[in-house]
C-alpha cells in the first residue's frame, strides 16, 4: 500500500450499494472502504457484480439504493465528470482522430487547467508509461499494449482521487499482459494512486491487489489479502474460487473438546482447535474440510502417520510432471477426488497410474467450513 496515515478517512465508502434491472439483483448490499492510497481488485466469476459496482463508483450507472462516498463526499447522484474519478477500459477508448499527446490533454482541457501547463503535464504523464516521444503518433500507429499505456497515461495525468480500472488487460496476450501488471502497479506508486481494480483473473489479483473482494452473485463474500483468502477462507466459495482447492465433505462431529472430525462413513478426519473455533459450526453441520493440494502428501500403505495428521486411501489416476514439482489426482474410496502436488528434490517417490496409497496432511494444514449445498 502505498502509505496513507492511519488516522485518515477512507477514500472512497459504499455503504448497502444496491443495483436491481427488473428482477435481477445485479449488486447486492455492498459495504466497502478503501484506503487512501491502496490498490484494492474487486474478483469474481462474469455476471457476479464487480462491473456494476465499479460502473456505479463511476458515475455511469445510478444505484437503486445505497450511497457512495468519494473523500468523505457523497457523490451518489453527483455526474461522472464531478466525482475526480479518472478510469482506464479495457477497450482503451482513445479517441482515434486525436493523437496520443491530445487524448492524454483530453481530461485536462476538460477541466480548464491552462494551455501554459497542459503539455508538460502531458509529457510527464508519457514518461511515467514508457512512452514519452510516442505523443503525435495517433492510436492505429501503436499496439495495444502501447494504447492502454495511452489511455492510463490519460486517467492519471489530472491526478483523480480514485483510478478505477475495467479489466484493462483482457483484451491482450499473456506475456503482455504480466509486463502491464507491474507497469501497472509502478505507476500507481509513484502516483501514489488509490486503485479499484475489476477482473476475473485470479492470478493477477493476487499479483497486484493489497486486498481483494471476491464477489458471488452480487455480494462480496470475503476481502482481505491474498494471503488472507487462500490460507484462511470464509466460505467454500471463496475457498473454490482463490488457488487450487481440495475440499473433502461431510459432516462435522465435536469431540467433547477443542477439536472435531468430519465424518464420511467410513473415515473420520481430523479437524484442528483453531479450524473448529474460526468455523464456530454445531456438531451434525454439513460441511468441508479444505486442503491445498501443496500441503497433501501420498504415503505408502505400509507407511505409519504421526499424530494429528488425516489419512485416507485412494488410487493414483492422474500423475503428471510439471517440472519443479509432481501433480497427483487421487480418487478416494468413497468417490471424491483429491489433488496432491509434492515439490520435487531429486529424492522423491514416484507414484504411477493405478497406484494405491494413502493421502495424508496435518490437522492444523486444514480449514474446516459449513456446507451449503449439504
Amino acid at each position: 500500500m502505498n502509505g496513507a496515515a492511519a488516522d485518515e478517512g477512507p477514500i472512497l465508502a459504499l455503504s448497502d450499494l444496491r443495483k436491481v434491472y427488473g428482477s435481477v439483483v445485479a449488486c447486492d448490499d455492498v459495504d466497502l472502504e478503501v484506503r487512501r492510497g491502496e490498490f484494492v481488485t474487486l474478483l469474481g466469476p462474469s455476471g457476479s457484480g464487480k462491473t456494476t459496482t465499479l460502473r456505479m463508483i463511476a458515475g455511469f450507472t445510478t444505484p437503486s439504493s445505497g450511497s457512495i462516498a468519494i473523500d468523505g463526499r457523497d457523490v451518489t447522484r453527483v455526474p461522472p465528470h464531478r466525482r475526480n474519478v479518472g478510469m482506464v477500459f479495457q477497450s482503451y477508448a482513445l479517441f482515434p482522430h486525436m493523437t496520443a499527446a491530445q487524448n492524454v490533454a483530453f481530461p485536462l482541457q476538460l477541466r480548464g487547467v491552462p494551455k501554459s501547463s497542459i503539455r508538460d503535464r502531458v509529457d510527464e504523464a508519457l514518461r511515467l508509461v514508457k512512452l514519452g516521444g510516442f505523443g503525435d503518433r495517433y492510436p492505429r500507429e501503436l499496439s495495444g499494449g502501447q494504447q492502454q499505456r495511452i489511455a492510463l497515461a490519460r486517467a492519471v495525468v489530472f491526478d483523480p482521487l480514485l483510478l478505477l480500472m475495467d479489466e484493462p488487460l483482457g483484451a491482450l496476450d499473456r506475456k503482455l499482459r504480466e509486463a502491464l501488471q507491474l507497469e501497472i502497479m509502478r505507476v500507481s506508486r509513484e502516483r501514489g494512486a488509490t486503485v479499484l481494480y475489476v477482473t476475473h483473473d485470479q492470478e493477477e489479483a493476487l499479483v497486484m491487489s493489497d486486498r481483494i473482494a471476491i464477489f458471488n452473485q452480487g455480494r462480496i463474500e470475503q476481502i482481505g489479502s491474498g494471503e488472507d483468502l487462500y490460507d484462511r477462507p470464509a466460505t467454500l466459495f471463496v475457498a473454490e474460487f482463490i488457488g487450487e482447492s481440495n475440499i473433502i465433505r461431510g459432516r462435522f462431529e465435536r469431540d467433547g473438546g477443542a477439536a472435531g472430525y468430519v465424518v464420511n462413513e467410513p473415515w473420520r478426519c481430523l479437524v484442528g482447535p483453531g479450524s473448529v473455533q474460526r468455523a464456530a459450526i454445531d456438531g451434525g453441520t454439513a460441511a468441508g474440510l479444505v486442503v491445498r493440494p501443496e500441503r497433501m502428501r501420498i504415503l505408502a500403505l505400509t507407511d505409519d502417520a504421526p499424530s494429528g495428521v488425516s489419512v485416507l486411501d485412494g488410487t493414483v489416476d492422474e500423475a503428471l510432471y510439471l517440472g519443479s514439482d509432481r501433480k497427483y489426482g487421487l480418487q478416494l474410496a468413497d468417490g471424491q477426488h483429491v489433488t496432491v502436488r509434492e515439490q520435487r528434490d531429486g529424492n522423491e517417490r514416484v507414484w504411477e497410474r493405478g497406484d494405491t496409497v494413502r493421502v495424508a496432511w496435518s490437522a492444523d494444514d486444514a480449514v474446516l467450513l459449513p456446507d451449503p449445498a449439504g
